[in-house]
């Protein structure tokens, strides 16, 4: 008889706090509010925009810095916003599940916080209790844990006397006690999430490339300012056509589209939030749209942690008498494990006082009951029940129909005598003469619509691999179950440890199903799919796939699954579910092309007023438009329009090509003819309105009309009005775009497919008007520092801007510039 149990005393739980041996946790969330603050304010788009704001307060403009710090505080905020919700959301969802232990103190029982636990205490454990330190079992109990969370495995293990018990486990079935051995970060638990406590802020490769192009365009911005200060020194233009022209070039930085990508990211987050989907990055959704390779666990995230009865059959008795001896067994036990609650679940049945009991064990992996007046009925392995000569050719074939679907297979006896004890060994002895009754199938209850969601992303060209810790052929057949192929390649971690690194790349490509692997080896595949070319999304739920997470483009968290895999993943589904993911890969699909979309109308008008700019600044003139016109083309052509392309825009599947190229089908065309547009209309209205005083300079014009200050005054009213007639082209024109981008209606397919979506019309008619207004209004025109045109040049912009969409839908439509490259671009 062991000595009882007694625990730590106060001085000696005191002496241990003091040398610091206690059970530190894991912070609830590893992205502290700091953390989530630097990230979203020390960036690399933030330091362009602070090197702008630096221009331009050289160039005297704190109104436009003013502009830009708006911007990009209001895109910090956003996102700040989405995180930290999602943060105070997961830090709840633990709150909640945040176990309590029973611990053992003065010969007392005490229930604390697991923060509150010291190396040494003596903890307490009963059926669904977590373990929350690493230690070995004492005294006389013996129980079940499950150990999945760590090792991706679903078997239960038995624990008595002696054995280790790993933190991050749970206690299934019986009672025992445990000392406390390894605290805090020693923990097994601790140890495998110590690479998760650095997050990461990953871009997607869609943020990689909409990065280069922005530094493209500073590039260029660069460039232009030092065109314009090359002009300055050799006196091609005054000292205020060069601060003008830089203060313009300065704003070609598109500020908007960066404002723009992050509004459709978070609108992206608000809408998945509605199907139960918690994004804690936001740009994680737009990542998934890209995603290839779908990796995910098999325990706890294809299936949900619980078995069901699959089918059974009765093979001595009538079908009605076993199925009654099965349901007064199943709901009579005790202590049912995972099992016992499937079958009690399928049968029904009431509870019977029990004259004799014998628990299940993985050790002899059989159990027994009876009931007074009742035979003693068995529930066990089969090959443990009866030797394979004794079962029938019918019986046998039964059991191995089961075990090639992946099914656990169950044989129900009975017998007339009552089971011996071995003294020796302390385990039940079969008793003698069994009968089989029933064969039973059992397997693993997949989540609701598993099967379904992952046809769907099959079908989108997207490959599933299952990674579990698991027997690799009962995840194939699992796979089965759920729609993969049946000539799936399956490995084993074993196999893949005596790979070198081309094989393991090779293998990693092309198997579906990987058992018995590692949480490392899980984390190298991932790794080495990445370093492949593949974008890899993991789904997880325990703590044996926080690496894995960590190392994939997107990581995917269940709910249910332990705190720290919650905590490093990019997306939550919460209440599990599974289903919402879908809906997900779709959103990220519409947060994709909206942004494709928002891109291109921005780059035309970037690349189109750079090339206006490069010649009027060779020319030696200052750049057409002021600094409010700029603005005004920017806001009524781009940002106002962006908005409603990103707030409508729709799923479809990605190119396969990078977001640059299939940019260029539609920019290059745009931005050439729209610049030769804007250069003509300038130049030609320009000469028309300068034709008076060149009579006069030639002396072809009569002197007494004009005198000096007169011919200043009427060469600046012709640069307004041609000013004017520029800004009313480009205008239109962007608004034409909009059209193109998203075409309504055939006439106007070209740069881009049908969409046939008329509230984009509807959005264009809206600004046009609001731009009449302001062309009209004496008040208004005077405070975009407009002209007044008169009726033939508003016919003459008209019929040139009507000759220019003829002109570039040909241009598309006749694949010109894909037929001059030589290649395909549409």
């Amino acid at each position: 008889m062991a000595a009882p149990l007694t625990g730590l005393t106060a001085a000696e739980v005191a002496e241990r706090q003091a040398r610091g041996r206690i059970n530190r946790q894991i912070s609830e969330s590893n992205r502290t509010y700091g953390d989530i603050l630097r990230e979203n304010l020390f960036t690399f788009i933030n330091g362009v925009f602070a090197f702008i704001s630096v221009i331009l307060l050289f160039l005297g403009r704190p109104g436009d810095v003013a502009a830009i710090i708006v911007v990009v505080f209001l895109n910090a905020i956003i996102s700040i916003v989405q995180e930290i919700r999602a943060k105070r959301q997961l830090d709840e969802i633990s709150l909640l599940t945040r176990p309590r232990v029973k611990v053992l103190r003065d010969r007392q029982e005490v229930i604390l916080d697991p923060a509150e636990v010291v190396e040494g205490d003596i903890l307490l454990l009963e059926p669904g209790d977590q373990i929350v330190a690493d230690g070995t079992v004492v005294g006389d109990g013996q129980i079940q844990v499950d150990e999945s969370l760590l090792t991706g495995e679903s078997d239960l293990i038995s624990k008595h006397a002696g054995d280790r018990l790993y933190s991050g486990s749970f206690c299934v079935r019986g009672a025992a006690a445990y000392v406390a051995e390894q605290v805090g970060e020693e923990s097994t638990a601790q140890q495998l999430t110590a690479a998760a406590k650095t997050h990461h802020h990953k871009l997607t490769p869609l943020q990689r490339e909409i990065n280069l192009i922005i530094r493209v365009i500073l590039a260029l911005a660069v460039f232009l300012w030092l065109l314009v200060l090359l002009s300055l020194l050799v006196r091609l233009t005054t000292l205020q056509m060069s601060v003008q022209t830089a203060a313009v070039v300065a704003g070609l930085v598109p500020v908007g589209l960066y404002l723009t990508i992050t509004l459709t990211y978070a609108l992206g987050a608000l809408r998945i939030s509605r199907a139960n989907v918690l994004v804690q990055q936001v740009n994680a959704i737009e990542s998934l749209s890209g995603v290839d390779i779908l990796c995910l666990d098999k325990t706890g995230t294809l299936t949900a942690n619980a078995l069901e009865l699959h089918s059974w059959y009765a093979l001595t008795d009538t079908e009605e008498k076993t199925k009654a001896a099965l349901a007064t067994f199943t709901a009579s036990v005790s202590a049912p494990n995972r099992t016992i609650v499937a079958l009690s679940e399928a049968f029904g049945g009431s509870p019977q006082p029990l004259r004799l009991e014998i628990p299940f064990s993985s050790t002899y992996k059989w159990s027994a009951a009876a009931w007074q007046d009742s035979e003693v009925f068995i529930l066990g392995a089969p090959d443990v029940l009866f030797k394979s000569e004794d079962l029938s050719p019918a019986v046998a074939e039964l059991l191995q129909r089961g075990r090639q679907q992946g099914l656990r297979v169950l044989l129900f006896a009975r017998s007339r005598s009552d089971p011996q004890w071995d003294e020796r060994q302390e385990t039940p002895l079969l008793p003698p003469n069994l009968e089989p009754l029933a064969v039973i199938w059992v397997g693993d209850r997949l989540r609701p619509q598993s099967r379904d969601v992952l046809e769907r992303f099959q079908q989108a060209g997207i490959q599933i691999k299952i990674l579990s810790g698991d027997h690799a052929e009962t995840v194939v057949a699992l796979g089965k179950q759920v729609g993969l192929d049946a000539g799936a390649i399956a490995i084993s971690g074993a196999e893949l440890a005596a790979m070198d690194d081309p094989s393991f790349d090779q293998m990693a490509e092309k198997a579906t199903v990987f058992g018995r692997i590692t949480p490392e080896q899980k984390a190298k595949l991932v790794t080495r799919l990445r370093a492949l070319g593949h974008q890899v999304a993991m789904i997880g739920d325990g703590v044996n796939d926080v690496l894995s997470l960590k190392q994939a483009n997107v990581g995917i968290a269940m709910e249910s699954g332990s705190a720290i895999t919650r905590n490093v993943a990019d997306i939550v589904l919460l209440a599990d579910s599974f289903a919402a993911l879908p809906e997900a890969f779709r959103e990220g699909q519409r947060i994709y092309n909206g942004i494709q979309d928002v891109t291109k109308l921005f780059l035309v008008r970037v690349f189109s007023f750079s090339l206006l700019c490069l010649v009027t600044v060779m020319a030696g003139r200052a750049f057409p438009l002021l600094i409010k016109h700029n603005s005004l083309l920017t806001l009524w052509g781009v940002g106002l329009p962006t908005l409603a392309v990103a707030f409508w825009a729709v799923p479809g599947p990605r190119p396969h090509r990078s977001l640059i190229r299939s940019l260029l089908h539609f920019v290059i065309p745009a931005t050439l003819s729209l610049a030769l547009l804007a250069i003509f209309m300038y130049l030609g209205v320009l000469a028309r309105e300068l034709t008076p005083l060149l009579e006069f300079f030639q002396g072809r014009f009569d002197p007494t009309l004009l005198n000096g200050r007169e011919v200043l005054s009427e060469l600046g009213q012709s640069v307004a009005i041609a000013r004017t007639a520029l800004v009313t082209t480009l205008m239109l024109a962007s608004l034409c775009l909009v059209l193109f981008l998203k075409p309504p209606h055939p006439t106007w397919v070209g740069g881009a497919p049908l969409v046939g979506n008329w509230r984009y019309v509807a959005v264009v008619l809206v600004l046009l008007a609001a731009f009449l207004i302001i062309s009209f209004s004496p008040t208004l025109r005077a405070v975009a520092e407009l002209e007044p045109l008169s009726g033939w040049l508003w016919g003459l912009i008209v019929l040139i801007v009507f000759l220019w969409v003829i002109l570039l839908r040909t241009f598309w439509r006749y694949r010109l510039l894909d037929r001059f490259l030589g290649v395909d671009l549409s």
